[in-house]
């Protein structure tokens, strides 16, 4: 996720715990999108989404001196963002995402066929993502969008390992059958 070494994420977080603002926003800079992209993953709305944002890096600068180094500044940060993000949810009684945000697909200008082409195929695949009930998405955005670990993902779930394995291979199961359903439909 990150170029720079991991040191320089806990140089930032030490720095931000003796109050320096600079090393927040240079945190912000590095942590931004990947947060952002995780945000949109749990809530449709853009500005419920940045609010999230903002009250992360709120949380992070009340909160730095406590990082003990227990587990990466990624993990940490990420879940400080969860906990943000499903209290904020639960209080507002709002639906975890019905949309996900995929990367603009790469394409030196497509024919108009290929385009129609891809856009079904990309609408599908949001269409059946969006399916999966919402602990199923959060894990294979953290995995395989984010892409942490399985012990990452577990430390910011905080629930087993071996949960986030049975979590993805029932995400998988499902994606399976809504896909074999709905070529079967095609028929």
């Amino acid at each position: 996720m990150n170029n720079e070494p991991v040191d320089y994420d806990k140089q930032l977080l030490k720095q931000i715990a003796d109050g320096d603002r600079h090393a927040l926003t240079d945190l912000y800079g590095r942590f931004k999108r990947p947060l952002f992209s995780y945000f949109l993953q749990l809530t449709p709305d853009y500005g419920l989404a940045e609010e999230l944002l903002q009250d992360t890096l709120v949380a992070i600068w009340k909160s730095a001196h406590s990082f003990e180094g227990r587990s990466s500044v990624s993990t940490w940060i990420f879940s400080i963002a969860r906990r943000q993000a499903h209290n904020t949810l639960r209080r507002s009684k709002l639906p975890l995402a019905n949309e996900i945000e995929m990367d603009e697909l790469v394409s030196t200008h497509p024919e108009p066929e290929e385009f129609t082409l891809a856009f079904v195929a990309r609408d599908e695949l949001v269409d059946t993502f969006n399916q999966l009930a919402p602990v199923y998405r959060e894990v294979l955005v953290l995995t395989f969008i984010q892409e942490f670990s399985y012990q990452e993902t577990a430390n910011i779930l905080e629930v087993p390992v071996g949960t986030v394995k049975s979590r993805l291979s029932n995400a998988r199961r499902l994606l399976r059958t809504i896909l074999d359903a709905r070529e079967r439909t095609k028929r």
